[in-house]
């Protein structure tokens, strides 16, 4: 069964990124198991799964607020990318972070489309 978050092209993107950070940490020391590694399994997890809820609460201001919520777990994520980069964990990271700026992007636009020009929330679906 779908529902409207299962359509939107952020959500699907985001559960990708969640795809790769599992790949991506699976790289890691072993000792960054409850570190790192569980930090940034449980933020990428988080984007889909809060697209999903916010998608789910019926109210277009309560689904705004989850997507900047969304955008917070994110900008953490790519915080703790570059963190595992610097600290030698793996060696590129570029294409993690290409995806990271396209899901910042496109949950700009899903914020900016359900506000009009006086502020009100309108239609995401």
């Amino acid at each position: 069964m779908y529902r409207s978050h299962n359509r939107l092209d952020v959500w699907k993107l985001s559960m990708d990124l969640v795809e790769q950070i599992y790949q991506l940490t699976q790289q890691f020391p072993n000792e960054e198991k409850f570190g790192l590694t569980n930090q940034m399994r449980r933020a990428s997890v988080s984007v889909p799964s809060n697209i999903a809820e916010g998608s789910a609460k019926g109210s277009k201001k309560e689904f705004c607020r989850f997507l900047l919520i969304v955008r917070g777990s994110l900008m953490e994520l790519e915080t703790q990318i570059e963190i595992s980069e610097r600290l030698a964990f793996v060696a590129d990271t570029a294409s993690i972070l290409e995806l990271t700026n396209t899901i910042y992007a496109k949950l700009n636009g899903l914020i900016k489309s359900l506000k009009n020009d006086e502020g009100r929330l309108t239609s995401y679906v």
